[in-house]
């Protein structure tokens, strides 16, 4: 087990996630670049700093962070505020600045672990899961780290632990496959089936996605697949994006599908990353639009869940 992968978060007690109380490992690294995605400190995969102006405590004389750059990373405003050059913070590789912040506002991204670093945590987790819970492997996307990610699943295997994956499902056929042939439970994002549309908001092409999830609803595969949409008002919520949804839905015998309302949440780390966020303006799609389009799924004998609608 000496394979070794980077991992932004894990979180315990997730009940979202997959069926039963869950621990979530959140793996860095996504071929996707979505332009409303919540976790955009996931893109790449090495470890890398954020910087949060709201807990610098720059306004009350801190400089514990002055001087801690020997590669111009770092200058300051005249009321002291720090300016992050990102060009050169996004190749740092020590992070000297973030071990005098003791308000955590300069801060590492992501660390490595090994296997049965992973797999200590399960175990210690395991107790909280009962019956139902298990492990769900998120992002980004897991399927970036596929040789690490099939590693830990293996050991799942062997310790009885259930799995589920949240995923884009955009990576070489075989390897989706074999990394699926080790999940029970399978999210898979849709984010819109007009492969010109996806391409602009995600930067990728569908094609690749499509094909995964026609391939792994012919397979032997027996978990359970539930498609996920993040319904944005303007992108993906039209009919004719959700009749083609529907379509190739019946035409792969896929029964299910959550949709999630768009949010903002992420929006304030885009800010700590150096990036623009693209969506500040985009509302919210009211709850009255969203049953109706969950009722369009109904009426096709769809099942449909709106957002944390329990699907267990």
């Amino acid at each position: 087990m000496s394979t070794k992968g980077i991992i932004f978060d894990i979180q315990s007690f997730s009940v979202h996630d997959g069926p039963g109380c869950r621990t979530t490992v959140f793996l860095n690294g996504c071929p996707l670049k979505c332009r409303w995605c919540a976790n955009p400190e996931s893109w790449g995969i090495k470890p890398h700093i954020m910087f949060s102006e709201l807990s610098c405590k720059y306004n009350n004389g801190c400089i514990a962070c002055k001087d801690k750059c020997n590669k111009n990373g770092l200058t300051f405003h005249d009321n002291g505020k720090p300016m992050l050059n990102w060009e050169v913070c996004k190749i740092c590789n020590t992070f000297e600045c973030t071990k005098s912040c003791y308000n955590n506002a300069l801060k590492v991204c992501a660390k490595e672990y090994k296997v049965e670093d992973v797999l200590k945590i399960l175990q210690r987790d395991s107790n909280n899961w009962r019956s139902e819970g298990g492990v769900t492997f998120s992002g980004g996307e897991p399927l970036m780290q596929y040789e690490f990610l099939i590693e830990v699943l293996k050991e799942c295997k062997k310790n009885s632990i259930h799995t589920a994956i949240e995923t884009s499902a955009y990576i070489k056929n075989d390897v989706f496959l074999n990394v699926m042939k080790y999940i029970d439970f399978a999210f898979i994002d849709v984010k819109n089936m007009n492969r010109e549309k996806h391409k602009n908001e995600t930067g990728v092409y569908n094609d690749l996605i499509h094909e995964n999830i026609r391939s792994l609803s012919k397979s032997n595969w027996r978990g359970r697949m539930v498609l996920r949409v993040p319904v944005i008002g303007g992108f993906n919520d039209n009919k004719q994006n959700i009749d083609l949804l529907i379509k190739f839905m019946k035409d792969n015998e896929i029964v299910e599908i959550n949709l999630l309302p768009f949010h903002r949440l992420g929006e304030s780390k885009w800010l700590q990353l150096g990036k623009n966020y693209a969506y500040s303006q985009v509302g919210e799609v009211t709850k009255d639009k969203l049953e109706k389009i969950q009722n369009i799924f109904l009426d096709n004998q769809i099942a449909c869940y709106i957002g944390e609608d329990t699907l267990f």
